[in-house]
């Protein structure tokens, strides 16, 4: 075979050689251009479909938190109208408690110190403020709470709270159990309130009338410097949840036997900066220690010392970021 023959040989085969170079290069570039637009197509079906969830569960929020307008009940009193009032305008000691339907520490100290309270209601010595919060829906979940204060909200447009409140802290379920969240529930126990459960009531009740309201009453709450339920003022200052110094309902008439004689302990509203309870050993979800016992819920209980005042906001709900 001549050279030239040769060299000839060697040209085709490296022109096809380059020829398929050439293929190979638009292939892949082809290939990687086809990947391309699978995985832009992928991503944009993924991103609606996160788009999609991220819309799903944002409305599902607004909808858990779309309670309607804020309706504060009638009489509501302070900043906001966020406080219940009970007992005559007239007396001079101020009780401000602020309190969960669902904590046990709260159950402790109604069905410890109902009838003492009341006792000095009915005598025109002391006006209380009930201030109603959400702290166990917010640390356990549920919604006990809220329906329980709304409840006791439709209570009080119905000039009943005080009776309702104390038949909801008589029968309060365990904390664990969201047994409030249950309107029917809230309803049966109207029954116990004669002249309680009427249309109006069922109606306030059923659609959450003041639901917006208790939130309101919540958020405040967590803005107050307060971080425990109970938080229990006399005249401003925090008198409850100290084991170092136990209330007792003994101590508890004297407090107000001195603001009847000009003591000082008529200041409402309790303001922000007496933490009280919230210095106490509370569980984050409110749950009763091991060991501690409520005080008992009979009538007169509160009076035979210090079962009630030996646990105070132990039992209590905290605070939780």
């Amino acid at each position: 075979m001549s050279q030239k023959n040769s060299e000839g040989k060697r040209s085709a085969r490296e022109r096809l050689h380059e020829q398929r170079q050439k293929e190979e290069a638009r292939a892949k570039r082809k290939r990687t251009l086809i990947a391309a637009v699978v995985v832009v197509a992928v991503l944009g079906v993924g991103g609606g479909v996160a788009a999609l969830v991220a819309s799903t569960n944002h409305a599902k929020d607004n909808k858990q938190h779309a309670t309607g307008p804020l309706v504060a009940p009638q009489g509501a009193i302070g900043k906001d109208n966020l406080a219940v009032p009970v007992g005559g305008s007239g007396a001079k000691a101020t009780l401000v408690v602020y309190e969960d339907f669902r904590c046990p520490g709260c159950g402790m100290f109604e069905n410890g110190y109902r009838d003492t309270i009341h006792d000095l209601e009915d005598k025109g010595q002391l006006k209380a403020e009930y201030h109603l919060v959400t702290l166990i829906d917010k640390n356990l979940g549920g919604s006990g709470s809220v329906n329980a204060a709304n409840a006791a909200a439709c209570a009080q447009d119905a000039g009943k709270f005080r009776a309702y409140h104390d038949e909801l802290y008589k029968n309060q379920p365990p904390e664990t159990d969201d047994a409030f969240a249950k309107k029917d529930r809230l309803l049966t126990l109207a029954d116990k309130v004669a002249g309680l459960n009427t249309a109006s009531f069922k109606k306030c009740v059923e659609e959450g009338t003041h639901d917006s309201w208790v939130h309101k009453s919540q958020e405040a709450f967590s803005t107050s410097g307060y971080r425990a339920t109970p938080t229990v003022l006399l005249g401003g200052k925090s008198i409850y949840g100290d084991p170092a110094n136990p209330l007792t309902p003994e101590k508890f008439r004297k407090m107000v036997a001195d603001a009847q004689k000009g003591g000082g302990a008529g200041k409402g509203s309790g303001a922000p900066g007496e933490t009280g309870a919230g210095k106490g050993a509370a569980s984050p979800s409110g749950a009763v220690p091991s060991g501690l016992v409520p005080s008992a819920p009979e009538k007169g209980a509160a009076e035979k010392g210090a079962a009630a005042s030996s646990a105070p906001a132990m039992g209590g709900a905290r605070e939780r970021g």
